[in-house]
């Protein structure tokens, strides 16, 4: 009597291993820390901390979205690390996390650049917008 339960747990194992999802290549699925991120290259000690980008600035607005400087939305993907702007104004752009809230522009190359993207808000808000939550931040 007591062995039947140990032989059902042993048979059941390889099956509950054949049913679970395979690993996402590139790392787990995740999201952004919601908020505005501006980029700017690096400077020097002789000039400015950091240039500017403000084309490549953003805010990720719910889950895997996020709106451009010019208001458009896009949708980005984020395994492990990388960041791919999947759509919107920014399709295209890969980005490194480096740390949360801290990204790194990756060039052509795959390697990354002077560019990086800071998390600088946590209330998102770009010119014109009123920063409240609206209907049109919940929809896709």
């Amino acid at each position: 009597m007591l062995l039947a339960p140990v032989l059902l747990m042993t048979m059941a194992a390889p099956v509950a291993a054949r049913n679970s999802a395979p690993p996402i290549p590139g790392g787990p699925l995740g999201t952004l820390a919601l908020g505005r991120y501006n980029c700017e290259k690096d400077g020097d000690a002789g000039g400015p901390v950091g240039i500017p980008v403000p084309t490549l600035n953003f805010q990720v607005v719910i889950y895997s979205s996020y709106k451009g400087v010019d208001g458009v939305r896009g949708s980005y993907l984020l395994t492990g690390d990388d960041v791919v702007m999947t759509g919107g104004g920014l399709r295209g752009m890969r980005l490194h996390r480096i740390s949360p809230g801290f990204l790194r522009v990756v060039g052509a190359d795959g390697a990354d650049t002077e560019t990086r993207c800071v998390l600088s808000s946590r209330r998102p808000q770009f010119h014109g917008d009123s920063g409240s939550s609206s209907d049109s931040d919940s929809d896709g």
